[in-house]
């Protein structure tokens, strides 16, 4: 059991590309016995040795002119397809790696390897997010090249993955509009993290309920820094403000893009 976020933890996380594959044991212990008060001090203890870990992370990126960004949604609000609609778009201009976290199953690194882009998956078998370790040891299996994009897609989740810091430069939410317009007030952590929100799925808005302005109003109440864009990454529409977005967090300038 996690003691941060409550989720099952994996006792073997296994990470991944089309050649490497290893074990990891966590070691978390049995928490339902010990006092509440020993408890948070877990809890705290687990999320500091994280934020170093995830600090490293930060340095090594850094040093090396790597940008990466730590997507995060629900399960089937679109981060594949908007992940593979990105490389396919802008993988001629920059090189852009990725690192797919989901449960079990290689489904979706197999979607994105499909493009040419350097994928490793990180199969977290219960657990419920990625954390700082599993980057650490994912990028020591991809190796990004100095001045790459990276992307990682984070298990599908609203609760846990806003509580760990992976060593990103930017934290991105989607969610899309068949979910409905109150996730930011359901989900208020994730969206007080983000430094980005993408509404995804705007060609259904005639199909379905969906406030785009109340959504927004919500996630700029929780986050007043926060950026929200819409978007159809089926479609194309709203791409390009996505693509200026990376290229500001990258230091480069608007790419143009065709759709």
């Amino acid at each position: 059991m996690c003691a941060t976020c409550g989720c099952g933890e994996s006792a073997g996380v296994r990470v991944s590309d089309s050649a490497h594959s290893h074990d990891h044991d966590h070691g978390h212990g049995d928490l339902h016995h010990h006092p509440h008060s020993e408890t948070v001090v877990l809890e705290q203890r687990v999320l500091a040795k994280n934020d170093e870990l995830a600090a490293r992370n930060r340095e090594w990126m850094r040093t090396r002119g790597i940008s990466a960004l730590n997507v995060m949604s629900s399960p089937g609000a679109g981060k594949t397809t908007l992940l593979v609609r990105t490389i396919n778009d802008l993988g001629g201009r920059f090189p852009i790696a990725v690192i797919e976290g989901d449960q079990e199953t290689q489904l979706d690194a197999e979607r994105v390897r499909a493009t040419g882009s350097t994928v490793v998956q990180v199969n977290t078998g219960p657990g419920c997010h990625l954390d700082a370790d599993m980057i650490d040891r994912a990028l020591a299996v991809s190796r990004p090249v100095d001045g790459s994009l990276l992307l990682i897609e984070n298990v599908g989740n609203l609760v846990c993955p806003a509580l760990f810091d992976l060593g990103e430069e930017g934290k991105v939410v989607l969610i899309s509009t068949p979910e409905g317009v109150d996730k930011p007030v359901k989900y208020p952590h994730i969206f007080a993290v983000a430094d980005l929100v993408i509404i995804n799925k705007i060609d259904l808005l005639p199909y379905v309920e969906f406030d785009v302005e109340a959504c927004v109003r919500q996630a700029e109440a929780l986050n007043p820094a926060v950026r929200v864009l819409t978007l159809s990454a089926t479609t194309g529409e709203g791409l390009p403000e996505w693509y200026s977005w990376i290229g500001a967090r990258m230091g480069l300038a608007p790419v143009a893009v065709d759709n």
